[in-house]
């Protein structure tokens, strides 16, 4: 072999030898670097099954604790798997008894749990199903049931689930609610009509004593002393807060009836009308500021604002006495002020003054039932009142009125 055949052989396993070398060092390199991806995988494997079996025992203390009950079954309806609330409900020893849901619904409702189920497993889900069914220990209990489908991968059903809440005791506290409301209306009516009956029969002796008591001063005024007279004045004024009394009662009794019917009701002109009608002395001045127009029974808020300005006058000991009737719309009710510089009322009788026949003084023209109606008002309207005063320098008495749908109106 010549010299130059000896270079070019001696050349070519050089490169032969720097090319394996280099094949070797990426070799290396690239098992280096697959052993580092290899230990990544390892450690996100190691986080991913830590994740799933943190979620899992999450879900497993989720389906363990659930309040309602929770009933896993097969598209045939053979009960797969149940959560303790679902086992102390239906009273099975576990969640795998063998039990298909066709054995625990009642008998008379198993058409409509057909139609139902045949319901979810064409539209995937369904809500709001009430029922009856059977349990071990319970006896038949009314269920509210929402349940959905489960699928697999290629979108067909393999399972169900359903949520399962014993709803029972609702629906017979929810009867007898239904049972005591009906009993509440029929007394209220029956009240109501004693009411009117008592007051027309309690009216007509008044009446009568009142005519009485006329004809005696008129036919003998100049044969009675001023001692007599006196008497008879007294006895008319009797008559006349008995008949008021009476009045008041029937108004208090008849505050919540639901007959009365609303309309809109501008305020300042219902105040302005009221304070026209009013004996109001020449030494008051009564002021009407800015009121909002409301949605009410205008029977009722006369009620309120008459009985409230006629508080105002009848405690009112100044020289010059002043009543400002104030209020305005606000987002979720109505609120007003009526103020007066009158004798005030002590901190222990604030909250008494609202009681029916409480009155704050021995005024033979007090009832005792006025603020009482106003109260009654407000309450049917879903509102508050509030009192604040101080002795001898006046009071303000608030009050809102809610713009939901009032009482039972």
């Amino acid at each position: 072999m010549e010299e130059a055949d000896i270079d070019i052989l001696k050349r070519a396993l050089e490169r032969e030898r720097r090319a394996r070398k280099e094949a070797e060092r990426i070799l290396e390199k690239k098992s280096g670097e697959l052993y580092l991806i290899s230990e990544e995988l390892k450690e996100a494997n190691r986080k991913l099954e830590g994740t799933l079996l943190q979620k899992t025992n999450e879900l497993q203390g989720v389906f363990d604790n659930l309040v309602d009950a929770y009933v896993l079954m097969d598209v045939k309806g053979n009960i797969l798997a149940m959560n303790q609330s679902a086992i102390e409900l239906f009273g099975f020893q576990d969640g795998s008894d063998g039990v298909n849901v066709v054995d625990l619904i009642y008998k008379e409702d198993f058409e409509y749990a057909m139609q139902s189920f045949n319901e979810l497993v064409q539209k995937g889900s369904f809500s709001d199903y009430q029922a009856r069914v059977y349990t071990r220990k319970k006896g038949v209990r009314n269920v509210h049931i929402n349940a959905s489908v489960i699928s697999n991968d290629s979108g067909e059903p393999v399972a169900a689930q359903g949520i399962v809440r014993d709803i029972t005791e609702a629906l017979e506290n929810e009867e007898e609610r239904k049972a005591l409301l009906l009993d509440l209306e029929r007394t209220n009516k029956d009240l109501t009509d004693f009411a009117h009956v008592v007051s027309h029969d309690l009216k007509s002796p008044l009446r009568s004593m009142d005519t009485l008591i006329n004809w005696l001063k008129e036919d003998f005024n100049e044969n009675f002393d001023p001692k007599a007279s006196e008497t008879l004045e007294l006895l008319l004024d009797k008559v006349d807060k008995m008949d008021r009394l009476i009045e008041g009662v029937l108004q208090y009794s008849s505050i919540d009836r639901s007959e009365m019917s609303t309309e809109r009701i501008d305020t300042v002109a219902l105040v302005n009308e009221i304070t026209h009608t009013l004996e109001v002395p020449k030494h008051i001045d009564i002021e009407v500021g800015d009121l909002p127009v409301v949605e009410a029974n205008k029977y009722r808020l006369l009620q309120l604002f008459q009985n409230l300005l006629s508080n105002a006058i009848l405690n009112m000991d100044k020289k010059q006495g002043d009543i400002l009737v104030t209020g305005i719309e606000r987002q979720a009710d109505y609120y007003f002020k009526v103020e007066d510089n009158g004798k005030g009322i002590p901190k222990s009788y604030q909250q008494k003054i609202f009681n029916i026949f409480e009155s704050l003084n021995d005024d033979e023209q007090s009832t005792g039932i006025g603020l009482a109606i106003v109260k009654k008002v407000i309450e049917f309207y879903k509102g508050t009142i509030w009192v604040e005063s101080e002795v001898s320098k006046g009071t303000v008495i608030h009050f809102t009125i809610g713009k939901e749908k009032h009482g039972r109106a």
